[in-house]
């Protein structure tokens, strides 16, 4: 019963197919007349089928700029609010303009947004603890566009830690090659307030090369609880430099620099009764109690700094292509969480102090009807992350008490060779392509806190020994146009993500050092079961479109196995329970499969109606046993995914006016694996007005926008970055309420 809605999706897109196509073959041209060309995106468009450049077959989905815009200010401080109008992506956010950074949860296709890859034109975005891509390091202004794949991944995009959660790849706005400034004011509720800025020189004089800069500062305050988010620094520079008529050398940095305080998390409990505690957050005062002030919104904040640089060399000499891009990536963060920390109440410290550096090579060669390409993506890694712990005192002081984890780290290592061959054949198109990766991840030496004051002392049961973990990647794509209208698809791609969550297992083996050690268990031994995720996914689907309609309609299925999933050790003893201990190894399996809708609606060049509906199944394959109890998940839904999920939305436009009403509908889901911890269906509506006028004078164009967030003020409930084999003790948060912002942009 489970595989009917699946079925009769399957049904639905061949009957839709065999429609289309004896519709349309009245007009259709013979092999030799019809001409396939690129995707053309139209000024109005929002989504577009996207591919690489030397892919024949569209894989992906691409966000452009209009699309872009459709999220507004809460879509310009975070990548997957921006994209969240695809069909298949869930994202989820506490605050009304996303400023709470790592506070933010994202799903594809259910599979969870950390496990998936960020990049920058192809250059990986990511870091550790928690391992995964930096979404919210970029201001949203400053790209032109963002392609997405949820399945088959192209070998060419760098996936730095694996991309088991899809792909994304940010396409910047590079330089213009005409003169001009945006500033653009914004303010709205909760004191929000930003303001960008952006100059493009447009070509220069003598060397033709042409420069961008850009600089937003932006703040608010929380909207319950004290303590502010920022102050938030954002800059962004580009360039583009050509040199002869065979060299392009272009270069793009991003700096970003944001200090916030966090907002606190519910039980399951409270947000059974969520009237009376959806303002529950932070203390705003000391209590003179630890078990109190541990909840101190001074004592649970971040700071984040992040800089990232690359430069990318093209060579084009007919008909071969060589590009270099060599990168660098710093991150440095600082969180703090008050908690319960072994017989203490205190403040944990976390530091991540993060250094990448790589390069991506490749050559490519166009032949009359195929394209080959073949690449090498290396990259030298150093994280140190670590934490702190203090006790907190009566009188609201904190006594540190040493490093709770420290352990050293050498330099890990990337080395990814991968091969593509793509074909255009009349109406039929394919490609082919296979990637290698290879991560070598470094020895480990473990330190323990002894003494007053903390003194470092080894510890040889905590070191860890270096392993090689690899894994290849194969990834194919067909299509066939029947006409300029109707085209049919399918896609296969394997997918991963390297070992991650060591911070997890090396706090555990140090809660219940002397029962290991009892036991003859080192935590090396706990890391021999660490593997790399994989998952198997196919697509099929059609596209259609006409002056009318456009519709997507894809079918998926996906194979997922070495899943990160808890297990039962009979040969600990959690005193604390009494009951023998749980961790993670990487021996988990789940199957997954869908649709999604894209539908498109054109009413005349003044109206366009979009409705993406999915139907999304993935379900757990086999049990999770938790601290010896068999939880029977077995083909249930994993925590956190919605079977159904729809986003939907009208943009009409007439003389300079602009009305983007926007919906979002999330199913019921479960917050845990036995599913006895259910949190209910909700929908939020947003409302986005503007008008423009370009005859101003002194200026180009001025753009004055209203923005309405949550409009009926809907209380909902938020599950952010649950994990999947959670058996209990899921943090639970509240949505964003109703805000409302403007903002005034002008250009020179």
């Amino acid at each position: 019963m489970r595989c009917k809605p699946f079925i009769y999706s399957l049904v639905f897109i061949a009957m839709l197919s065999t429609l289309v196509y004896s519709q349309t073959q009245e007009n259709a041209k013979s092999d030799e007349e019809i001409v396939l060309q690129d995707v053309v995106v139209s000024e109005k468009g929002i989504l577009a089928p996207t591919k690489q450049l030397t892919d024949y077959v569209y894989t992906g989905t691409q966000v452009t700029r209009k699309g872009l815009e459709v999220s507004g200010q809460k879509g310009q401080s975070n990548v997957y609010e921006s994209v969240s109008i695809i069909p298949g992506i869930i994202f989820e956010g506490l605050d009304p303009n996303n400023m709470a950074t790592e506070q933010a949860n994202v799903r594809i296709r259910g599979v969870r947004g950390y496990l998936g890859a960020m990049t920058v034109n192809g250059i990986p975005n990511y870091g550790g603890n928690p391992m995964g891509p930096r979404a919210y390091i970029y201001d949203m202004e400053n790209f032109d566009s963002v392609a997405v794949y949820k399945g088959a991944v192209p070998a060419d995009l760098g996936v730095g830690v694996g991309n088991r959660g899809g792909a994304l790849e940010l396409r910047p706005l590079w330089a213009k090659e005409q003169f001009g400034i945006t500033v653009t004011p914004s303010y709205g509720s909760y004191d929000y307030k930003k303001l960008y800025a952006r100059i493009d020189t447009g070509t220069l004089p003598l060397t033709e090369g042409r420069l961008s800069a850009s600089y937003s500062y932006s703040q608010e305050d929380k909207w319950k609880g004290p303590g502010d988010l920022g102050p938030r620094n954002n800059a962004n520079v580009t360039f583009v430099q050509p040199l002869g008529n065979y060299i392009t050398v272009s270069v793009w940095g991003n700096f970003n620099d944001i200090h916030q305080y966090k907002y606190r998390s519910l039980t399951y409990t409270q947000i059974q009764n969520l009237d009376d505690n959806y303002k529950l957050d932070f203390n705003e005062n000391l209590t003179g109690t630890p078990a109190n002030d541990k909840y101190y919104y001074k004592f649970n904040e971040e700071e984040h700094r992040n800089i990232d640089a690359f430069t990318a060399i093209d060579i084009k000499v007919k008909p071969i292509t060589v590009t270099l891009k060599p990168y660098i990536s710093d991150e440095d963060a600082t969180i703090r969480d008050g908690a319960k920390i072994s017989t203490y109440d205190g403040v944990q410290k976390r530091t991540r102090d993060i250094q990448r550096k790589g390069i991506i090579g490749e050559i490519v060669t166009d032949l009359s009807s195929a394209t080959v390409a073949a690449g090498y993506h290396f990259e030298q890694s150093d994280m140190n992350i670590y934490t702190q712990n203090y006790q907190i005192q009566s009188d609201g002081s904190l006594v540190y008490k040493g490093y709770g984890i420290l352990a050293t780290s050498g330099d890990t290592y990337v080395n990814s060779p991968y091969a593509k061959i793509a074909g255009n054949f009349g109406r039929f198109k394919c490609q082919a392509g296979l990637k290698y990766f290879r991560f070598k991840d470094s020895d480990s030496e473990g330190y323990t806190t002894t003494g007053t004051p903390p003194q470092l002392v080894r510890a040889p049961d905590l070191d860890r020994t270096g392993r090689v973990y690899d894994i290849w990647l194969p990834s194919a794509g067909v299509s066939y146009t029947f006409t300029k209208e109707f085209e049919i698809y399918g896609s296969y791609g394997r997918n991963f993500i390297r070992p991650y969550a060591y911070m997890p297992l090396v706090s555990l083996y140090n809660r219940l050092r002397s029962q290991f050690q009892a036991a003859g268990i080192t935590l090396n031994d706990l890391f021999k079961g660490y593997d790399i995720e994989q998952s198997d996914n196919i697509d099929v689907g059609i596209r259609y479109k006409n002056d009318i309609v456009e519709l997507t309609p894809t079918v998926f299925v996906s194979r997922h196995k070495n899943l990160l999933t808890n297990i039962t050790d009979n040969r600990v003893t959690d005193p604390s329970t009494s009951k023998p201990i749980s961790y993670q190894q990487n021996v988990g399996k789940a199957n997954g499969y869908g649709a999604e809708v894209g539908i498109n609606v054109f009413i005349k060049d003044y109206i366009t109606v979009f409705v993406n509906p999915t139907y999304n199944r993935l379900v757990y394959d086999g049990d999770i046993v938790y601290q010896g109890t068999d939880y029977n998940n077995d083909g249930k839904q994993i925590v956190d995914v919605p079977v159904w999920s729809v986003t939907g939305g009208i943009i009409g436009t007439y003389k300079g006016f602009e009305i983007i009403p926007v919906f979002c509908y999330v199913g019921k889901r479960w917050g845990d694996v036995a599913h006895n911890e259910k949190v209910d269906a909700y929908y939020v509506t947003n409302l986005k007005l503007s008008y423009t006028r370009e005859d101003v004078p002194a200026t180009k164009s001025i753009t004055v926008t209203l923005e309405l967030d949550n409009i009926f003020n809907k209380k909902y409930v938020s599950i952010i970055n649950a994990m999947d084999d959670a058996v209990s003790g899921t943090s639970y948060y509240v949505g964003a309420p109703f805000s409302i912002k403007g903002s005034v942009s002008c250009t020179f």
